[in-house]
């Protein structure tokens, strides 16, 4: 029988949050988190924000991301700009960072061999029309994932889950993702399983 852990998810209320939730909460404890809705409020963005809602979820064995925000946008339509003004501003303050703040925050709050689990997607490794932000972002977060994996203390892991877009969300992101094969969001959820119950760190669970 395997351990049950207190886990919080972070963007529990969307596509892939919910099925999180759907596959860890029959063997676990879940706190859920979101910036609207939620156990506790956090917004990804906001390094304060993530600081209290660790605090208050209290204690944890594990941190799961479901969130992050980027553009799609032609590399056309891209200009020089400072981060702030950019269109690659959204996915850097929001994803990446987001997700690196709340790693770093989770380092300090988690129970002594906890675990980190982030997501990026398949434009870390395939491009798509439009999709230079994301795939700066996914590749930032593969390789940030990787290098931290070697310095967590108290045996903590992270490890990241990299899926192809989900039939659940072909209606928003199909004109995308002209040619890839969808999977179910389920599939993902079970990765997030593999990364909280498992035993690797500084692993991408690529899920094609």
């Amino acid at each position: 029988m395997s351990q049950r852990f207190r886990i919080l998810v972070i963007g529990a209320s969307g596509v892939l949050g919910r099925a999180i939730l759907a596959e860890l909460s029959p063997r676990h404890d879940i706190v859920s988190a979101g910036s609207k809705s939620g156990d506790v409020r956090i917004d990804i963005a906001d390094p304060a924000s993530i600081v209290r809602g660790l605090k208050a979820a209290g204690p944890l064995d594990a941190v799961a991301c479901a969130a992050g925000a980027v553009n799609f946008h032609p590399l056309s339509a891209i200009k020089p700009a400072p981060i702030g003004e950019s269109s690659y501003g959204l996915g850097l303050n929001n994803k990446l960072m987001g997700q690196v703040n709340l790693a770093l925050a989770a380092r300090d709050h988690l129970n002594d061999g906890g675990s980190i689990t982030l997501i990026s997607g398949i434009t870390g490794d395939a491009p798509i029309p439009a999709g230079s932000s994301a795939s700066m972002v996914n590749g930032g977060l593969i390789s940030f994932v990787m290098a931290a994996a070697v310095e967590l203390p108290r045996g903590i892991r992270i490890n990241l889950v990299s899926p192809t877009v989900f039939e659940e969300s072909m209606a928003e992101y199909g004109p995308f993702f002209r040619g890839f094969d969808p999977v179910p969001v389920a599939r993902a959820a079970r990765a997030f399983s593999r990364s909280v119950e498992g035993l690797e760190t500084g692993k991408t669970y690529r899920v094609p």
